[in-house]
């Protein structure tokens, strides 16, 4: 099988490409434009392997898409701007490659015989939930500019399978974590400003709950929708671990032996959602559920970054 991967580079999906490559036989192609949070040595070592092929270009380039889609079996769309805090200062870029870049896709693949589209959304499009977790069938409501445009992506590719009959699914992931995550992000962001003995912000009171999936927890939960995931489906992947960030910081501080004082409370941003919490019970009778636990995952991410 041939796997057309955007956004192959960025963080969960260089790590999706690297679970293809060591659990699958499959052909994986991958196309990237390698913005900021898109980087070459997130596929080292596998990037001179013979099941695997890259490109630089922007998923907004109709002709680009067209050519390496034309081969394609399957597409799995991870590639987007995904930083809240960079949405909140400038949404422009993320109207134009969340929803415009995915209507170029969607486009063409309609037009291509591609068998299955996989986009990759986020927990976030569901807004915040004070008590129990949202399912799949509950009612979007993004709260900041960045989950609204992954909202938006979520209902042109929904529309697609019910307007044109795209094989189309949706996987909604919780917080995830673990290597090649780009440092602008809570855990790599506090895993290297402690290493370096700088304060480790959080913002508001760190009372703000987040469910935290390892990375590899999810690349699985990925492979089994492309494999098992009925067409037209959106399913929830969540490890059911929830913490308030000022535990994130805590467990970090404890994991690298420094001192708690670096915890350093800053002003919270606008519209910071309280609480995401998923029901996953629907990837789970698919058989799926998390192999690693928050601290087990937190050693291998620490491990990563200070090497």
């Amino acid at each position: 099988m041939d796997i057309l991967v955007t956004g192959g580079a960025g963080f969960i999906g260089s790590n999706f490409v690297h679970h293809l490559l060591r659990d699958t036989e499959h052909q994986i192609h991958v196309l990237d434009l390698l913005t900021y949070a898109g980087d070459l040595t997130n596929l080292e070592p596998s990037f001179h392997s013979d099941r695997l092929s890259f490109k630089n270009g922007d998923i907004r380039d109709e002709s680009t898409v067209k050519e390496m889609m034309s081969t394609a079996d399957v597409h799995v769309n991870f590639a987007a701007e995904s930083h809240v805090d960079r949405s909140i200062d400038t949404a422009g870029p993320f109207v134009t490659t969340n929803i415009g870049g995915t209507q170029t896709l969607l486009d063409i693949a309609v037009d291509t015989d591609i068998e299955l589209f996989i986009q990759i959304s986020t927990d976030e499009v569901y807004g915040e939930i004070e008590y129990g977790s949202f399912s799949e069938g509950a009612r979007l409501g993004p709260r900041n500019p960045y989950a609204a445009t992954k909202a938006g992506a979520d209902l042109f590719a929904i529309s697609y399978h019910q307007t044109y009959g795209l094989p189309v699914i949706i996987t909604r992931t919780s917080n995830n974590f673990g290597p090649r995550q780009h440092r602008e992000k809570l855990i790599p962001k506090l895993i290297t400003r402690a290493s370096r003995g700088d304060r480790l912000p959080i913002y508001g009171d760190g009372t703000n709950v987040r469910e935290w999936t390892y990375v590899e927890d999810n690349c699985r939960g990925l492979n089994l929708v492309l494999n098992e995931g009925q067409v037209g489906e959106v399913y929830n992947i969540g490890s059911g671990i929830e913490l308030t960030n000022i535990e994130v910081a805590t467990r970090i501080v404890e994991a690298m032996d420094v001192d708690e004082s670096l915890i350093n409370f800053v002003e919270d941003r606008p519209g910071h959602d309280q609480r995401y919490s998923l029901d996953s019970s629907k990837i789970r009778e698919l058989g799926w559920k998390p192999q690693w636990s928050f601290d087990e995952g937190l050693v291998e991410t620490v491990q990563f970054y200070l090497n």
